[in-house]
């Protein structure tokens, strides 16, 4: 069970004004605290020096301590301009976000008591594994008839077990499947007629990748701790649009720093999973608000607003 969530904080200054970026490293893919902060401390000459945004993207890879570092200058150019994020960007301001609450994977009676204390929300996420997922989204949908569902098996199905529960996921009206195959058997799904969109998440990291997923992922979702930053993520999107693929935004647990610009993303997404704030004991003071599945954004001033 995992009880402490390790962040990584970024501050930039300059003329007064000070930027804060946050990030997750996910050993997952091989990243850590320590690595993360060396990662930072190499280019922090370069980030003095006035490196820009597009110059993160040479002098830093993907991952979370780019991330760390492309949202504080984000803020900083914020503050400094005295124009939010959205305005800078040309959109409208973030307003209340739809989220997904998970519903962890447990036995089967505790999924569907935590499904039955989440059945008026808008979207919930279940994490099932190989032991018995039939019987796991079941118990959920018929303790929570009515929001949205991801199913997120988290790479553990085989292709075979894809295609074998088919028939149950569109009886029970799931509306995603999130990473059933894990990353690298994507080819498995290459012209896959699946009865409900599926989600690339681990495969899926930077803009690049795009090109490989379409024909095999309906849907891509987008962290800004794998496309390093929001520089990142929102040329993502950009991509995935053009390839006629729908977003999702995701995140790690993190506090509302992650989550902030990452609901920029989110204004564009047909699925969001940006509850990891909801979760923690104790998040950074003005941060998301978390009522009945849906955030309220940040206070003013949090980040990427004056």
């Amino acid at each position: 069970m995992k009880t402490v969530a390790d962040v990584i904080t970024v501050e930039i200054a300059a003329d007064g004004a000070t930027g804060r970026g946050e990030a997750v490293p996910y050993l997952r893919y091989d990243e850590t605290i320590a690595g993360a902060l060396d990662d930072i401390a190499t280019a922090r000459g370069a980030i003095a020096d006035g490196a820009t945004r597009d110059d993160l993207l040479t002098i830093m890879s993907a991952g979370a301590a780019r991330n760390a570092v492309d949202c504080a200058l984000w803020d900083l150019e914020s503050k400094l301009s005295g124009r939010s994020v959205t305005e800078r960007l040309g959109r409208p301001a973030i307003g209340p976000t739809p989220t997904a609450i998970t519903v962890s994977l447990d036995t089967v009676q505790a999924m569907a008591a935590s499904a039955r204390a989440l059945a008026d929300v808008p979207l919930i996420k279940i994490k099932v594994d190989r032991s018995d997922p039939a019987a796991q989204i079941r118990a959920v949908r018929d303790a929570a008839p009515t929001p949205r569902i991801i199913v997120d098996p988290n790479e553990s199905w085989t292709i075979a077990e894809v295609e074998r529960l088919q028939p149950l996921l569109a009886e029970l009206r799931i509306d995603l499947l999130e990473q059933p195959l894990p990353a690298g058997d994507d080819d498995a799904l290459e012209g896959f007629g699946s009865l409900v969109p599926i989600a690339a998440d681990e495969s899926a990291h930077v803009a690049g990748d795009v090109g490989a997923l379409a024909g095999k992922y309906q849907v891509i979702n987008i962290k800004l701790d794998k496309t390093g930053g929001l520089t990142g993520a929102l040329a993502l999107a950009d991509a995935a649009a053009a390839a006629g693929l729908g977003v999702m935004t995701g995140s790690m647990i993190s506090s509302s720093l992650s989550i902030a610009p990452a609901l920029i993303v989110a204004a564009q997404s047909a699925f969001v999973d940006l509850d990891g704030p909801l979760w923690l004991a104790a998040d950074r003071a003005g941060g998301v608000k978390g009522e009945r599945g849906v955030l309220t954004p940040p206070v003013a001033g949090f980040w990427g607003t004056t």
